[in-house]
């Protein structure tokens, strides 16, 4: 029936500002701006700038941003090698990772691929499968994995100056040779 009014103005709510992030082939890494993947966007092919990437879609290929960061978003989906300055994963990635500063794996990150970095993070909850290379003394390269040759011939060249030692009946022969009819 009776409505109470007031003579003081409704404070104004101000909705925060989104930063644009439309970033343009002429900008530079150092601007703060990151190129971006959207969610209904799928390359197929090899990525590499002068800018950060954040990935929201799907990328099929090999990224390639020396110099910057890549971030792949929850909904991200990488099938590709990734090497970048940092490396963020809240997707899912198939893949060797080379991070030249290092790779941060978040708690909704998946990644099934190598990683070589100087400095590593993996959240817990975070899925991850492959190996970590972590030298932080040295730049991260991809670098191909030895062969333990060593080990092997120290075998053969052990099995080669042992006696041959036949156990019959209890009895330890040395050097004599038997064959089973």
């Amino acid at each position: 029936m009776f409505e109470k009014r007031s003579n003081k103005p409704e404070p104004v709510r101000q909705q925060p500002q989104q930063e644009s992030f439309s970033a343009s082939a002429s900008t530079p890494a150092s601007s703060g701006r990151a190129a971006i993947i959207g969610p209904g966007i799928h390359v197929n092919g090899d990525i590499s700038g002068d800018e950060d990437l954040i990935i929201e879609g799907k990328v099929d290929g090999k990224i390639r941003l020396d110099a910057n960061q890549v971030e792949i978003g929850q909904s991200g989906q990488v099938n590709a090698n990734i090497t970048a300055k940092v490396i963020k994963i809240a997707g899912e990635v198939r893949g060797d990772l080379t991070g030249m500063e290092k790779v941060i794996i978040s708690r909704s990150g998946n990644v099934h691929g190598n990683i070589v970095a100087p400095r590593m993070t993996l959240e817990d909850g975070a899925i991850f499968k492959g190996s970590i290379d972590m030298d932080p003394g040295e730049p991260a390269k991809a670098k191909p994995a030895a062969p333990a040759k060593k080990t092997v011939e120290q075998t053969v060249e052990k099995k080669a100056t042992e006696a041959a030692k036949v156990v019959t009946a209890g009895k330890v022969n040395e050097g004599k040779g038997y064959s089973l009819n």
